[in-house]
């Protein structure tokens, strides 16, 4: 259900966020592991359509799986081909998204399980018992938040 916005009711609802990854199954494992994502559906994505919608130029070998966490869904996107664009670190400066942000209820365990799984803890940025970044397998930044922090979703 959309929620309502000072104007009366919103007329979207968020679908998923999307996340380009170099190894689906290795991210997919992570995502997993780490926060118990359950993969919902993977689709071969024709070149013409996507092509055209993503601005990316022929040939895109693009595969998407979708995987859900409760009512949140995150795709991940893999391009098999050559001459993908390298990661690159972005600071939180930069304009656009920064990271994902997880709750989690025992931060100690949730650190050992993004290490088990391939993942990076950023220990420079703990905040003891309350937060810490991590990297994903291909270096997306995910915030980590103890169980105690509420959400910052509010009812109206």
């Amino acid at each position: 259900m959309a929620e309502r916005g000072p104007a009366g009711p919103a007329p979207v609802v968020v679908n998923h966020v999307g996340l380009c990854v170099t190894d689906l199954d290795r991210s997919r494992a992570f995502y997993e592991q780490v926060f118990g994502f359950v993969e919902a559906r993977r689709m071969e994505i024709p070149d013409l359509p996507a092509g055209r919608l993503l601005r990316v130029s022929p040939p895109l070998g693009l595969t998407a799986v979708y995987l859900r966490l409760g009512g949140f869904v995150l795709e991940l996107v893999h391009f098999d081909r050559d001459g993908n664009a390298p990661a690159r670190e972005r600071p939180f400066t930069e304009p656009g998204l920064t990271h994902l942000s997880f709750t989690v209820d025992d931060l100690p365990a949730a650190l050992e399980r993004v290490r088990a799984a391939g993942g990076e803890v950023l220990d420079d940025t703990e905040i003891p018992g309350v937060a810490v970044m991590v990297r994903d397998p291909d270096g997306q930044v995910l915030e980590l938040l103890s169980g105690s922090v509420q959400p910052t979703t509010r009812s109206r």
